[in-house]
């Protein structure tokens, strides 16, 4: 059975029954890639290049005798491999731009009875849908904000649980967005990488609802988000909550006192500029003497200054505060919720 083009509409199909194999190359693969997809390279990194080079620098008949010598010598071990990647053999295959390599896959695959869709546009199709979604879906962005150590990832799940929906940025970056965020976390994503992780989960909610956001600057860690997200972040509603300074430092201690000293030094020193030698030092003797929460009130210096600026400066047309006496995360997201379906925002 010869395979069948498909659209994109086909591969976001929530109810899809097929396995992705994503046929580009490992280094392409490893870049980003569609979630859930499995990488079945038609070519190795050095063998894409000699490939390309020759259709560059000589013919397009030069490089497609090239990619046949490469391909031809892997035949069987394609099929073995995606037969253990898709045992149901029933697949949709893709490149970067639905041309030879994804055509010459499938084709393969068929031949051997497998049941085979192509990506019609392949993975280029798809990053133009990853870029649009940040244009339509992000409308009513409530941001939740507020100084370091309130727990405004604990609030965002909170609200989750009440129904709200919600997009957690340092859930897909994996990293908490300060000196401190990789603490604990497992390697980030690329931003191409980060965006379809975004993508992915934005494209399951309702855009004429709200969606609650935690506030962010540019990046997370060496993740930067998207200039329609982070723009979208600025036009709608900033909600700014507040709770005891003792139960910031509580909140902190609680999530990192439990790392290596010298890990929690050694991201002291990434803020040591702003936050001062002297100040550095008592925090490395805070630490030594394992009063984690002497050097996590050292730390907020840096921090509450930095965020007391990008307050101030925050050009969101609409802005609340709300100062808390508590740190009880249900009774906040609580309130917050009740305050939006006051406002009917």
């Amino acid at each position: 059975m010869p395979a069948k083009i498909v659209t994109l509409k086909s591969l976001l199909n929530p109810d899809i029954d097929r396995v992705i194999l994503d046929v580009r190359s490992p280094a392409e693969y490893e870049k980003a890639h569609v979630p859930g997809a499995l990488n079945l390279p038609l070519f190795s990194d050095e063998e894409r290049a000699i490939v390309g080079t020759a259709y560059k620098q000589e013919s397009p008949e030069k490089a497609m005798l090239l990619g046949l010598e490469f391909a031809g010598k892997k035949m069987r071990q394609y099929v073995e491999d995606a037969a253990l990647m898709a045992p149901a053999k029933k697949i949709l295959v893709h490149c970067w731009r639905g041309g030879k390599r994804s055509e010459s896959m499938a084709w393969l695959l068929s031949m051997a009875g497998f049941d085979v869709e192509v990506l019609k546009g392949g993975y280029k199709q798809y990053r133009q849908a990853v870029q649009k979604i940040f244009h339509t879906h992000l409308k009513k962005l409530i941001v939740i904000g507020g100084q370091t150590g309130i727990g405004k990832t604990y609030i965002l799940h909170q609200l989750a649980m009440l129904g709200e929906q919600i997009i957690d940025l340092e859930k897909w970056a994996n990293h908490k967005g300060s000196a401190f965020g990789s603490l604990g976390q497992e390697a980030q994503p690329s931003t191409e990488m980060f965006e379809n992780l975004l993508f992915e989960h934005i494209r399951k909610l309702d855009a004429h609802r709200r969606i609650f956001i935690e506030n962010e600057s540019k990046k997370v860690g060496i993740c930067v988000l998207p200039d329609e997200l982070y723009r979208q972040m600025k036009q709608y509603y900033y909600i700014q909550y507040t709770i005891p300074f003792e139960d910031r430092l509580d909140i902190l201690v609680q999530n990192y006192a439990a790392y290596p000293v010298e890990d929690l030094k050694e991201r002291f020193k990434r803020i040591e500029r702003k936050l001062g030698g002297d100040h550095l030092a008592l925090a490395f003797q805070a630490l030594d003497a394992r009063d984690f929460k002497t050097a996590a009130a050292i730390a907020l210096k840096f921090y509450d200054k930095t965020y007391l600026h990008g307050f101030e400066n925050n050009t969101t047309p609409h802005k609340l505060v709300i100062d808390y006496h508590h740190a009880d995360t249900t009774l906040i997201a609580m309130d917050i919720q009740h305050t939006c379906n006051t406002l009917n925002i």
